[in-house]
């Protein structure tokens, strides 16, 4: 019975009997504290009469401030995580449990391009897809475009990404031309915007020609379904996270197709100190074969483009109290000062999922 049925029928039966003694009650010279602890009384019944019907008080939800991880953090073993990811899909098929289905993040053995991720996919439902485009010997960044329509999404995600980088390429330009001094501090700062200029102009450049800069995507399809996405070519490795129920609680970091060892910033080149202005060569219009890794752990190097750079994300698959925020990128970055030349790390991926519009990572 439903908590509005039940007041209505104590208030038809309690309501005339009640006001006949509260009557009877109120004629007596102790009225005013026996009205005030039968109205308190009444008040009583009725609302543990409502919580009871109610079935008590609602639940709160629990999962309200954490984020689930899912992916590489650096430093992680290349081969570990792919024989992990593997076991964990092997054992939910074996279970036959999630018909319905689950999320799991896909990450690719190579950079597609929009076209050739859509005959990857085929009709698997897909909620975001990580991009970076992959220029020789720098750091470039980690974007997320949300995604359900492939390649029709992503090829809009990418027009508002060379947007955004060429905005960001004239800010530089300017920065450097209105940059006065001859000092050595003020040459190094001159060279981090035109170096930033030149790799934001050549990410504008291959965005808008639909580059091959797709390295990983979030699928949602049953068991059975990844299974069958994990046996397609390019794709590297399926991990399923059952215990993702919300994407925006979530973050997704797939490790990158060079990645073949252990986890760690792509190598960044050092700039040539006040070199002539120019253009980054060798950005990716096909689908490029990654090279093999497996040299020592580059040195860090600051990233020319003055934003954020934070560490890689936290462990996969830990819960913790929310610190991650969706905002999205600002049309012109800050500009660096010489206090923020020292060594950085590459930037990671973001881990909420929402809006129509590009998302950077942080």
């Amino acid at each position: 019975m439903r908590a509005g049925d039940l007041l209505r029928q104590l208030d038809q039966r309690l309501l005339p009997r009640l006001s006949v003694v509260v009557s009877r009650l109120g004629q007596g010279p102790a009225r005013v504290p026996v009205l005030g602890w039968v109205t308190t009384l009444s008040c009583a019944a009725v609302l543990a009469t409502a919580v009871l019907a109610t079935g008590g008080p609602p639940l709160p939800d629990r999962t309200v401030g954490e984020v689930t991880r899912v992916g590489v953090v650096d430093g992680d073993s290349i081969p570990g995580y792919e024989r992990t990811a593997a076991a964990d899909l092997a054992a939910l098929v074996g279970s036959g449990l999630l018909g319905e289905g689950t999320y799991a993040l896909v990450s690719l053995s190579r950079y597609l391009t929009p076209q050739s991720l859509a005959a990857l996919v085929g009709d698997v439902g897909v909620a975001v897809v990580f991009a970076r485009v992959p220029l020789p010997g720098r750091q470039t960044e980690l974007v997320r475009i949300p995604a359900q329509r492939v390649p029709e999404d992503v090829t809009a995600g990418m027009v508002k990404l060379a947007e955004r980088k060429e905005r960001e390429a004239a800010d530089y330009r300017a920065r450097a031309t209105a940059l006065g001094g001859g000092g050595p501090q003020e040459r190094e700062l001159r060279q981090l915007y035109r170096s930033g200029a030149q790799v934001a102009a050549a990410e504008a450049a291959a965005y808008r020609a639909g580059c091959a800069c797709l390295y990983g995507l979030v699928v949602r399809a049953a068991p059975v379904e990844l299974r069958g996405v994990a046996a397609r070519p390019n794709v590297r490795v399926v991990d399923p996270a059952p215990e993702v129920h919300r994407l925006e609680r979530a973050v997704f970091t797939p490790p990158l197709p060079e990645q073949r060892d252990v986890v760690r910033p792509p190598a960044d080149r050092e700039p040539t100190p006040d070199a002539t202005p120019g253009t980054v060569t060798g950005s990716p219009t096909a689908d490029p074969v990654p090279e093999e890794r497996s040299s020592p752990v580059p040195e860090e190097r600051s990233s020319p483009v003055p934003e954020e750079r934070s560490s890689p994300v936290p462990e996969k698959r830990s819960s913790e109290p929310a610190g991650v925020t969706d905002s999205s990128p600002s049309p012109v970055a800050p500009s660096p000062t010489p206090s923020a030349m020292t060594p950085g790390t590459l930037s990671t991926s973001a881990d909420a999922v929402e809006g129509d519009d590009v998302e950077s990572t942080p």
